[in-house]
């Protein structure tokens, strides 16, 4: 396989992002395109050069496109992400995966019977600068980590965030965990391994999501504080603290590019990478070479990841509202 065709499911602002970033990786194409506004599906393909439209993502992973990017509401991912690994598609699912641990588990399941390439499109650590850090860090540049600090706070609706947003909507499962809180989750997970105590402190918002949390985790390495909110203003700035030293990932960390590593004697160095393209074309490059060379799963992001950093923003949310999201599959 030379190029990997991809039918993008979704045709909103995180899908010309995908989109955009595609010119940095000349192993993918997209090649078609689907959207509930079949009219809004057939304006996104005339702007970005795509060849086909479908009106439904039957017509389209019926097609002959090799993996599916899905850029769609969130109750949507996990029943989306089964139809084309049952139509023998590999998968790029947007952020959360799946809005139960119910749904992310069917999925995993079908991905795992047909034999299917399946990630979520988790962007933070396929960034050149954090594998930078990575790579520090394996080399004992701050000893052991055993503290994750990570958050973000916005006020919407904003001038970019209108009030009919669906990360205000309880209906498409909105609010900051999910939204947000899943870069955080994902960030601890990744450090200090699965959680396994969850203290949460919250506020509803006054559309009937969670509008702000406040995480203090146990894990199995360690213990992180994290927080995401729709109701103030907070920095994004992350925190990694070891034994012999740590590390501040400047804002936004989720889109790293910019980090200081101090270490026990108080030296400090100042690591810059920037990001050419989108930044979504990391994460991209990754999945098709993946899918090259025939695998299932990515070792960047394995599935158990994916799944530990659900189940902390998931238990928060239950904790904050009292009830856990509708499974839509």
């Amino acid at each position: 396989m030379e190029q990997v065709r991809f039918g993008i499911i979704g045709a909103g602002q995180i899908a010309a992002r995908f989109v955009a970033g595609l010119a940095e990786v000349p192993a993918a194409k997209a090649v078609a395109v689907c959207n509930r506004s079949p009219a809004k599906a057939r304006q996104f393909a005339a702007v970005h050069h795509i060849a086909q439209v479908f009106d439904t993502p039957e017509e389209l992973l019926a097609s002959d496109i090799d993996a599916v990017y899905i850029a769609t509401p969130h109750p949507s991912h996990a029943a989306l992400s089964i139809a084309a690994l049952r139509a023998g598609k590999a998968v790029l699912c947007e952020k959360p995966a799946a809005v139960t641990l119910a749904e992310l588990d069917a999925v995993l399941a079908v991905a795992r019977d047909t034999a299917c390439l399946y990630m979520e499109a988790m962007k933070p650590p396929f960034f050149p600068l954090y594998q930078a850090l990575r790579e520090r860090i394996a080399a004992g540049a701050i000893g052991e980590l055993r503290f994750v600090r990570a958050g973000f706070a916005n006020l919407v609706p904003n001038a970019y965030v209108p009030a009919s947003h669906a990360v205000l909507d309880p209906a498409q499962a909105g609010g900051g965990l999910l939204d947000i809180g899943i870069y955080s989750a994902f960030l601890a997970v990744d450090w200090l391994g699965e959680a396994a105590q969850i203290q949460t402190l919250g506020r509803m918002g006054s559309t009937g999501v969670d509008g702000f949390a406040s995480l203090q985790v146990q894990h199995a390495q360690g213990i992180s504080q994290l927080y995401c909110g729709l109701d103030c203003a907070g920095s994004g700035e992350a925190l990694l603290g070891g034994t012999a030293g740590h590390i501040v990932l400047h804002e936004k960390w989720w889109n790293p590019t910019s980090a200081t590593l101090v270490n026990a004697f108080g030296e400090r160095e100042t690591l810059t990478l920037p990001v050419q393209g989108s930044g979504l074309n990391y994460e991209t490059a990754h999945f098709c070479a993946l899918l090259q060379a025939g695998e299932r799963e990515s070792p960047i992001l394995p599935h158990a990841k994916t799944r530990a950093a659900l189940a902390m923003v998931l238990a928060a949310r239950e904790a904050v509202l009292g009830y856990t999201p509708e499974s839509h599959i």
